[in-house]
């Protein structure tokens, strides 16, 4: 992590880091749930029925693929 007595700037890494570690600290969990209900809905009606069709298509075929490996 970068040291501020150095005068070096955080990255954008450790900046995500240490905010996401502050939410975690003042958000509970309903905090996060309700964010996640609010993301699937706004993707729902940015990409529609197509989009979930495609990816369930490749996970389908990625998860066949492990199955023949095995």
């Amino acid at each position: 992590m970068a040291n501020n007595k150095d005068d070096r700037k955080m990255t954008l890494e450790e900046a995500g880091r240490k905010g996401g570690e502050t939410t975690a600290k003042t958000h509970d969990r309903e905090f996060y749930q309700e964010i996640g209900r609010k993301g699937g809905e706004a993707t729902s009606e940015s990409h529609g029925r197509d989009f979930y069709e495609e990816i369930g298509r490749k996970g389908g075929e990625a998860r066949a693929r492990q199955r023949d490996d095995s």
